[in-house]
């Protein structure tokens, strides 16, 4: 069993640098950290003294929505959803627990702003007819070294070599109750979290969202919102000292590179 990193921690207010990302706990549930939209000049905001959270495209076919729980294990749910026409039924949806890391959120969600972009754009339409193949998805954890196994009726499974995570592919229609994407982080049988991607949702958003869960980016968090759980299971730095003043600031790890 690996020692605890945590436990010669100076206090809980200690500010860390966490890796695996999956482990790390959700972080500020902060809407303006989640969603990358562009709310000053067309997208809306509405927030509630609650903490709910809504977010909606110009064109009323896209909106994200948090509705946080707290108390109960997962803390609530980030959902998005698209129609194809304002108002029309749900053409696909993603859920993402609230225990999911935010900076994963934002990843997902700064595609889906590339994506509405492109097609407001041009003739594309990405958000309805994503021709990204299955392959974005899951070929960047083999990379990382990741397990795979497939079964009869249509599933693929890959399973991060800490056991801790895993991506699970229904490629194989079973109908739209089921997810044709679900992922995790954490135990499978009692997950810390999960993220459901219904049939229909773009391909490109599950590539974004498991190339940010595999970057090898720290997230920043403090010593108390570390899952106490996984705690042994983490890779932990302190953060550098702040630069002198005047010093220019070091540029940013990049983030998860998306390819279309």
């Amino acid at each position: 069993m690996p020692s605890d990193p945590l436990k010669k921690n100076p206090g809980p207010e200690q500010p860390v640098k966490v890796l695996p990302r999956h482990l790390a706990g959700p972080g500020t549930a902060d809407p303006h950290t989640a969603w990358p939209f562009p709310f000053d000049e067309d997208w809306t905001l509405h927030q509630l003294e609650n903490g709910t959270a809504f977010a909606v495209s110009p064109c009323l076919r896209l909106w994200t929505h948090l509705h946080p729980e707290p108390g109960t294990s997962h803390q609530g749910t980030w959902t998005i959803a698209a129609n194809r026409i304002p108002f029309g039924p749900r053409a696909w949806q993603i859920t993402f627990d609230a225990m999911t890391p935010v900076e994963l959120l934002h990843d997902v969600h700064a595609e889906l702003l590339d994506l509405y972009l492109e097609d407001l754009h041009s003739d594309w339409d990405h958000l309805f007819g994503d021709t990204t193949p299955a392959y974005e998805a899951y070929g960047p954890l083999f990379a990382q070294g990741w397990g795979h196994s497939v079964e009869t009726e249509g599933t693929q499974t890959f399973y991060c070599g800490d056991g801790l995570a895993g991506v699970r592919h229904q490629y194989a229609s079973r109908g739209s109750d089921v997810p044709e994407w679900m992922v995790w982080g954490g135990y499978s049988s009692e997950p810390l979290w999960q993220a459901r991607f219904s049939t229909g949702t773009p391909t490109a958003l599950v590539a974004a969202f498991t190339a940010s869960l595999i970057s090898t980016g720290p997230l920043h968090r403090n010593a108390k919102d570390i899952p106490s759980q996984f705690r042994r299971h983490l890779y932990l730095a302190t953060p550098a000292p702040k630069p002198a003043p005047g010093t220019p600031p070091a540029a940013p790890p990049p983030g998860p590179e998306r390819t279309r």
